[in-house]
């Protein structure tokens, strides 16, 4: 038992030294070129054994962050070779401070991939998948008056829901990006108020599109919802400016 509560906090101390040498590197904390503390200062700041440290360099270098060479330490990589749709990536992006330019290509990401998606989706799903579609949607629909949890999770699930219906393997990899991306973008356009109510009848049109298996009607209706979505988060950026002046 002692040696499962050993593993587990080391777990906890790696998963967190990760995410803060993440935010370190995307929050500006470092420039693309710069070298990072050695792994002895890094051991000293973050309270760690210097292996701790080690693995969690591994695993930003495994996502294009960085890269460590011999008498040289470990540097922060140019930003084209950084794993932009990898979701710890995009979560400690969103972290060290969502910018308009940040949000914009998720909404561009989303674009290019969805809507065709949601045609695939009236094409292939399954009639099991269509029913967890339709009941997502209400799902949604039950909570959105509350803008909360309950109505976000319901919003991801819709949207991974369709995506795997595709029955494509690339794009049901993709999910855990589409989900995250979706779950950043949600937490701002909350603060719209009224904005998931409004959401609500997109939504439903791309899930009656899907039920009633026309692929061109499931496309038009996902890019209706996603253009709603981008006036929702160019609103909240605005009150967010409005709100620092």
């Amino acid at each position: 038992m002692a040696r499962h509560r050993a593993s587990d906090l080391r777990r906890g101390l790696h998963r967190e030294v990760v995410q803060q040498l993440g935010l370190l590197v995307l929050g500006n904390g470092t420039a693309p070129g710069a070298a990072l503390l050695d792994e002895a200062a890094l051991s000293t700041r973050f309270g760690v054994s210097r292996t701790v440290v080690r693995e969690a360099i591994k695993v930003l270098a495994a996502k294009g962050l960085v890269e460590s060479r011999p008498k040289v330490g470990t540097q922060v990589r140019p930003r084209r070779y950084w794993n932009l749709l990898d979701s710890d990536v995009l979560a400690w992006r969103y972290e060290a401070g969502p910018d308009e330019g940040f949000l914009k290509d998720i909404s561009e990401v989303r674009r290019v991939i969805e809507p065709p998606a949601a045609a695939y989706a009236a094409e292939r799903a399954t009639s099991d998948e269509v029913a967890d579609i339709l009941a997502w949607c209400a799902r949604m629909e039950a909570a959105a008056a509350d803008d909360g949890d309950d109505y976000i999770d319901a919003d991801m699930a819709f949207h991974t829901t369709i995506l795997d219906a595709c029955h494509n393997d690339l794009l049901a990899q993709l999910s855990d990006t589409i989900t995250m991306a979706l779950r950043l973008s949600r937490r701002l356009t909350v603060s719209v108020t009224g904005s998931s109510l409004a959401a609500m009848p997109a939504h439903w049109a791309v899930a009656h599109a899907i039920r009633d298996r026309e692929p061109e009607a499931a496309e038009s209706a996902m890019r209706d919802l996603l253009r709603l979505t981008a006036a929702d988060i160019e609103r909240a950026l605005h009150a967010a400016d409005r709100g620092r002046d």
